[in-house]
């Protein structure tokens, strides 16, 4: 849990073209000519729980474009750093279950925004969710804020619910009795670049030409874009404080789940897909199969799945009252997917499920921190000098991972990898949004990236099933003859004997990784053409 504390930043020159924010045809339009958002903020204050997640990361641009003020709450400020409107809002950092956070994140907010789930988290999820919306709620209703907007997940009526849909409407319950005016946003698959939803539909149709068809697969369900829905979270903002209800939302198009993969191929370019009917194929097993072929860990798959058990269809469309559609219309699903895969061709995906922070996960310092102090440590490190300038040796650390491997011994990365997802952990699955660049905050493999200095440092910590937790640091350094100096350092710290022994299995295999690590990174820096477009740091001045 991180220690409460906040940081304000101070206003910015409306006449300073950097303040400016680019319209993205993905993403809403809040601009000029949209009646509906252009204007809409008013100066007033808006709170975005969730933000390093893949609707918070989204949201707080198209608040900014309608004339809002934003605060975020984040465990880790240091995770925004990188975005493109960090100087532009003010952060609150401080874990969503500690009260004295709340107060302070609340503090004077028109509109919050609670995008908050622990989706992925275990079987505890239901209930951390229930704690963390009682917390808020209270908070809410004590620092006496206008309104909550809440982005639900849309079930039928009537049904026995899954575990996350009962969950999801649980929520809603709790914030509507919070005796705060809310508005529940019900959707069901979102269909964008980056989301959860997409990258399933997008694994499962590019890598299973031939796939069985569970039962769940002719279920009819009413996808939504990004953009949409951003459009209604933004306009939910200014609904009469009177009203405090829930809206289902969705697009257009009524489709089945096989449909929806027929429609991704034929946007993607790829032949037919074809199903064959299985009798039985639960929500359970479907999880653990789309683990293996997709990036998206059984966890989430479980929920994703289960919110597609059942026929998740629009019952109503009363949120055309408060915020009528675009003059364009509603995006359909064919566009939708087009604007997606366009973006993920273009390599600008500007959040993704990957990115989200995940409660409970490792946040202590590295243990070679001077703060720390906490038993035994386990280090290899090594250094080596490079036949390389610092920028040429920075541009294949920083291209580390995904695509571009790890540099030694593949196979045993690709069973480390396997062994990770049998136990539930990410494995290699994940990969990395951009091929050339990384921010704070960014999935790589089974890694999370935790700190970066252009031409210095990359540090990462290990997201694996371990026991214990794990570091490594990549660094470009400088020796007393002035030659660029390659230093990688692993460092461990066990959890009792069974960290203890882990070390000690895997010790042997060390040379062959970090040292081949150690070769083939330099071979590559050596190797790398500084007139690349793409090697230069992302950073770097």
């Amino acid at each position: 849990m991180a220690t409460p504390s906040s940081a304000a930043t101070p206003p910015t020159d409306p006449s300073d073209p950097r303040d400016e924010v680019t319209v993205d045809p993905e993403l809403t339009t809040a601009s000029d000519d949209d009646p509906v958002l252009a204007g809409s903020g008013e100066g007033r204050l808006a709170l975005v729980t969730g933000v390093t997640g893949y609707i918070g990361g989204r949201l707080v641009p198209e608040l900014l474009a309608a004339g809002f003020r934003v605060r975020a709450l984040a465990r880790n400020a240091d995770r925004l750093r990188d975005r493109p409107w960090r100087d532009r809002i003010e952060v609150v950092e401080a874990d969503a279950s500690d009260p004295e956070g709340l107060a302070r994140a609340l503090d004077g907010v028109d509109v919050a925004y609670y995008l908050l789930h622990s989706l992925g988290t275990g079987r505890t999820f239901e209930i951390q969710d229930r704690g963390l919306a009682l917390s808020f709620g209270k908070a809410a209703r004590e620092a006496g804020t206008g309104r909550v907007v809440y982005l639900g997940g849309l079930y039928p009526s009537g049904e026995e619910l899954s575990p996350h849909l009962a969950g999801r409407k649980e929520v809603e319950d709790i914030l509507l009795a919070s005796g705060v005016p809310v508005a529940v946003l019900r959707a069901a698959v979102i269909l964008g670049s980056g989301s959860a939803s997409f990258e399933m539909l997008r694994y499962l149709t590019e890598r299973l030409p031939v796939m069985i068809r569970p039962k769940w697969l002719a279920n009819r369900i009413q996808p939504i874009a990004v953009r949409d829905v951003l459009r209604y979270l933004v306009g939910a903002a200014s609904i009469p404080p009177e009203v405090s209800r829930g809206f289902d939302i969705g697009g257009p198009d009524v489709v089945t789940y096989l449909e929806l993969m027929q429609r991704y191929a034929k946007a993607a370019g790829l032949p037919k897909r074809y199903a064959i009917p299985v009798p039985v194929l639960t929500p359970h097993l479907s999880s653990h199969w789309i683990n293996l072929v997709t990036p998206v860990p059984h966890t989430i798959a479980g929920a994703l799945v289960s919110s597609i058990v059942h026929e998740v269809v629009v019952k109503e469309r009363d949120i055309t009252r408060y915020v009528p559609d675009p003059p364009e219309g509603l995006l359909g699903v064919d566009r939708a997917i087009q604007l997606a895969l366009q973006k993920i061709q273009d390599l600008d995906v500007q959040t993704s499920w990957r990115s989200a922070s995940t409660r409970g996960a490792p946040s202590d310092p590295l243990p070679s921190d001077p703060d720390w102090s906490g038993g035994a440590l386990y280090v290899d490190d090594r250094a080596s000098a490079v036949d390389a300038t610092p920028r040429q040796l920075w541009s294949v650390i920083e291209g580390i991972g995904g695509v571009n491997g790890w540099y030694s011994w593949s196979l045993g990365w690709r069973v480390r990898g396997l062994m990770d997802i049998g136990v539930g952990g990410p494995g290699l699955r994940r990969g990395r949004a951009n091929p050339y660049d990384l921010s704070v905050g960014d999935a790589l493999d089974w890694w999370r990236v935790e700190r970066i200095e252009d031409l210095r440092l990359l540090r990462l910590r290990a997201e694996m099933r371990l026991p214990g937790e794990a570091w490594l640091d990549l660094c470009v350094e400088e020796d007393d003859a002035g030659r660029t100096v390659f230093r990688q350092k692993a460092v461990f710290h066990p959890k009792g004997l069974s960290g203890f022994l882990y070390w000690q299995a895997i010790k042997p295999f060390h040379g062959i990784i970090f040292g081949g690590m150690q070769r083939n990174i330099a071979s590559a820096a050596s190797a790398v053409q500084e007139t690349d477009e793409h090697w230069k740091p992302s950073r770097a001045s």
